[in-house]
């Protein structure tokens, strides 16, 4: 089974969207006037994929202002952890869903939006209900306590069919060590926008360190297995 089947013609399957970058940046956005400069400048430094994190009260404000402002960018939803967020992200006009674990719920509830759902996983066992739901690209998280590099190694020969976005703990030293993997698509992180540069609004900066992370090299490629 495929997640992919799970969002309507004509949006971008989840697979699509992570073969677009080899790093997700992981965004919390607390003051909404950041929004679109963070946005504008991590989608010029090559990180076209932004997941914005449910964790501030500007959370949705801010999706609806970057995809307004930055069409170039695909913004998504992360931190879904209740069917109903489903329904305010699809209003938010949110490009993917993120999840840190699968319910029965959740899955269902993504098969309502609008979205393609990247669900998270830690687990052997979280993994294979996720497969049985149809859902064969994963963010294993989080993902240095579950194991990081040892652990998506082990898991590549008993779920060949199975791609990660592994996202918790890495860092720029140790991305591309994650990305040599040939079942890891991407990595999510949160260090190519720190919070000191979102406090001063030094957006060069940020701009910079996207463009050095668009380039670490990946052994994914998006015509891999389906």
């Amino acid at each position: 089974m495929n997640s992919d089947r799970f969002h309507p013609e004509g949006t971008l399957n989840i697979r699509e969207i992570l073969s677009l970058a080899p790093v997700v940046p992981v965004l919390t956005v607390t003051d909404l006037a950041t929004a679109v400069p963070l946005a504008r400048a991590l989608a010029a430094g090559g990180l076209r994929v932004l997941e914005i994190t449910l964790r501030t009260p500007v959370a949705l404000a801010a999706i609806e202002a970057m995809r307004k402002a930055v069409p170039d960018a695909v913004v998504g939803v992360g931190t879904l952890t209740r069917a109903v967020d489903f329904a305010a992200a699809d209003r938010a006009g949110a490009q993917f869903g993120v999840t840190p674990g699968l319910t029965p719920e959740l899955a269902a509830a993504s098969r309502g939006a609008r979205f393609p759902l990247l669900p998270g996983v830690m687990t052997p066992t979280e993994l294979i209900t996720a497969r049985t739901a149809g859902f064969n690209v994963l963010k294993l998280f989080p993902a240095q306590q579950a194991g990081g590099l040892g652990m998506l190694q082990a898991l590549g020969a008993p779920f060949p069919d199975v791609l990660f976005c592994p996202t918790g703990g890495i860092t720029r030293a140790t991305a591309a060590d994650y990305l040599a993997l040939p079942n890891v698509a991407c990595v999510g992180g949160s260090w190519v926008a720190p919070k000191t540069m979102l406090d001063i609004g030094d957006w060069a900066g940020i701009e910079a360190l996207a463009r050095d992370a668009a380039a670490l090299p990946r052994r994914f490629a998006a015509a891999g297995p389906a």
